[in-house]
């Protein structure tokens, strides 16, 4: 059964978040513009609440749970930032959340969910996010809130193009990373109802082309687990929800390679000036290797999050 969302259900949510979550910033560079040869607009949820854009769509569905939803409290999965959103979510409305996480996340995603007050369970490397979670569900209760599957979520999500678009109305191009797909079809479906003739593109690391291989063989393609250093994408599968969504209002998904990813995150660093993990570099990188948009194009692109330790940025940034 095909879930799609509206323009109306985006402006719902932005209503919802209004006031909790940061109306982020749309920053420009004449350098990164030069390099990439065209018009960059970057909109920047490094600086959102839990670093990351995730806590839009966590809030706006913890927002929409009943008085007795709420008192079960929500169970989450997720390897970092929507594991922060929904903890965060979870503590400003005074709902408990479980979130499931892996034992290898990053120490400091791991460190922040369990500062915004959750209660974190690890799981090892091939066991079953989904399936664990559902088992504590079982036996605590609770709503499992998923990190993209999730009509509230994807249109929390799409409150940041909506922002976007609001401030630079004229884009030729607007430019998501893409893994579970949450954020490009909430951010797809707000752009094509405002600007029908923009062109959306959706970015993935290479180790992790599932979006890309979908396409090419018209329904959800199934990939191991993704080696790359861009860990917010590693998933394995489009979701059932965002799957059609994206595969309607799309327009091209294309691919970088975790090298261009280090060259986009060196880029910003020293160009603009700001800290980006690699997920959220990655539709610059498609920009600046020339797979987003023509030349001389005006370009959206939204700049996921920030969430990366200062040990890993150095390494990652460093001149090889």
């Amino acid at each position: 059964m095909m879930t799609m969302i509206s323009v109306d259900d985006v402006r719902a949510a932005a209503k919802r978040i209004e006031g909790v979550a940061h109306r982020t910033p749309v920053i420009t560079s004449a350098a990164l513009d030069a390099m990439a040869g065209r018009k960059l607009f970057l909109k920047c949820e490094n600086f959102q609440r839990v670093g990351a854009f995730k806590f839009r769509g966590a809030y706006n569905a913890l927002s929409r749970l009943s008085e007795e939803q709420r008192k079960e409290g929500v169970v989450a999965f997720s390897s970092g930032n929507h594991a922060q959103g929904v903890a965060l979510a979870a503590k400003l409305l005074g709902i408990h959340a479980t979130i499931v996480m892996p034992e290898y996340a990053s120490q400091i995603k791991l460190d922040a969910t369990r500062g915004y007050g959750a209660e974190v369970v690890t799981y090892a490397r091939g066991a079953s996010r989904e399936a664990l979670a559902e088992q504590i569900r079982r036996e605590r209760g609770g709503t499992i809130i998923p990190p993209f599957d999730h009509p509230d979520i994807i249109a929390g999500q799409g409150t940041a193009a909506l922002e976007l678009l609001e401030e630079v109305p004229d884009l030729d191009v607007l430019v998501t990373p893409i893994g579970g797909g949450g954020l490009i079809s909430g951010s797809a479906t707000v752009a094509k109802a405002l600007r029908p003739a923009i062109k959306i593109v959706g970015v993935e690391p290479g180790a992790g082309d599932d979006w890309s291989r979908s396409r090419s063989a018209r329904k959800p393609v199934e990939i191991p687990e993704p080696d790359t250093i861009a860990e917010g994408l590693r998933t394995t599968s489009p979701g059932e929800i965002t799957w059609p969504i994206a595969e309607k209002l799309v327009d091209d998904f294309v691919t970088v390679t975790d090298a261009e990813i280090r060259d986009a995150m060196r880029a910003l660093f020293g160009r603009a000036k700001i800290v980006v993990e690699p997920a959220g570099a990655t539709p610059v990188a498609a920009a600046l290797v020339g797979k987003a948009g023509a030349p001389g194009s005006r370009v959206g692109i939204i700049i996921s999050g920030g969430n990366v330790d200062s040990n890993t940025f150095a390494r990652l940034i460093a001149s090889e």
